[in-house]
């Protein structure tokens, strides 16, 4: 049995972090699905903007939607909202046989939300109803403005990915957020069965940030540059470790128990993102291996898959080392780094990092149209 398969039998599931037309169509997603024990994909816009710029299945779509006079936003929803529909087709049946556990796809309001909680509550809104598939999941960043989003949008039963989480405080903002909507739901009178989320806790990020800061020290401290050095790529895993402990915790209070369980909600799991090796001197499974544990969900590029695939070990590892995980971290404010300064940059990069490639799709999109002829009619 490959590694990848192993994965089911230590509580954690594997998501594919990408998605194409392509993929949709050649049936390369369904094979990950049928052989590969695949269990969810998700998306971004800088995953978008590669698959619609970068091939021409989308051509005759946005001719079509030119044609009929649509702008450039309702096109990018039109490509973006049939791409998730297909996957989520696809993964229908992995849905059905996990009672709702897996089997999701992905799809992300706007980055240019990401400070507004009414617009970001009303998108998600609408995003979950256009793909009218029970296994969609829309993803909300756990930013302050976020949070109350993301509260209502569970609350209305819209399942939520949220998306660009760094540090464990605002991990378990998020968590709290998700007790505090099925608690609302219970109140009114509603059901908590059925409703999916998951919190994508970001790694590899916090070690390239780290690891440059900690190179910098190095280079300046002469002969105790070791002290430095000792730490480098041993920031993230430490960080991960310590919010799944939190996330641990959570689910044993009888608040969770008694309350929430007792009545079918489901976790909150912990899904960890940005899980492909940065640095090419680590592992290209770095950030797979040590963060393998029940309740969990790692979702991954296609080169990451093929590595775990060839050589990567499945064991149950992520309960392991906390005691270490939290003395890392406490060396490394020893050393002078941060780790507030460091997860508040990354959140601002993030937001950053997926507003760019939505505006060049954008404006890639806007391109193509131009040559298109403009009619009345709507598709």
């Amino acid at each position: 049995m490959s590694a990848l398969l192993q994965l089911q039998e230590h509580g954690q599931s594997y998501w594919l972090d990408n998605l194409t037309r392509g993929m949709v169509v050649d049936g390369k997603l369904a094979r990950r699905v049928e052989a590969e024990g695949l269990r969810g994909v998700t998306s971004n816009p800088a995953i978008f903007h590669n698959a619609i710029t970068g091939s021409d299945q989308y051509d005759e779509d946005i001719a079509r939607f030119s044609a009929a006079g649509l702008g450039v936003e309702k096109v990018y929803d039109r490509l973006t909202i049939a791409d998730v529909q297909g996957a989520c087709d696809i993964l229908r049946g992995v849905w059905e046989s996990s009672g709702g556990v897996d089997g999701y796809v992905s799809l992300e309001v706007s980055p240019h939300l990401a400070d507004d909680t009414e617009r970001t509550v009303e998108e998600a809104r609408r995003l979950f109803d256009a793909v009218g598939r029970g296994n969609v999941m829309i993803k909300i960043p756990g930013t302050p403005a976020g949070v109350p989003a993301i509260r209502q949008a569970l609350f209305e039963g819209v399942n939520v990915n949220v998306t660009l989480l760094f540090s464990i405080a605002a991990y378990e903002a998020v968590a709290e957020a998700h007790m505090e909507a099925l608690e609302q739901r219970i109140e009114a009178g509603r059901s908590v069965e059925g409703i999916a989320s998951v919190a994508s806790f970001f790694v590899s990020r916090i070690d390239a940030l780290i690891d440059r800061r900690l190179h910098a020290l190095a280079d300046a401290a002469g002969s105790d540059a070791a002290r430095f050095r000792t730490l480098l790529g041993e920031a993230a895993i430490a960080n991960a470790k310590l919010a799944y402990r939190s996330f641990t915790r959570r689910l044993g209070t009888d608040r969770w128990a008694a309350r929430l369980a007792r009545h079918g909600a489901h976790p909150q799991r912990l899904l960890w993102a940005s899980t492909s090796t940065k640095d090419p001197s680590y592992s290209d499974v770095k950030y797979v291996e040590p963060l393998i544990g029940d309740l969990t969900v790692n979702t991954l590029p296609e080169k990451t898959i093929d590595a775990f695939m060839d050589h990567g070990t499945a064991a149950d590892t992520l309960g392991e080392g906390v005691d270490e995980a939290r003395r890392t971290m406490e060396r490394l404010a020893a050393v002078g780094i941060d780790l507030d300064a460091v997860t508040n940059q990354l959140l601002a990069e993030g937001v950053e990092k997926f507003a760019v490639p939505f505006n060049r799709l954008l404006a890639s999109l806007e391109a193509r149209m131009a040559d298109q002829p403009i009619a009345a009619a709507t598709p």
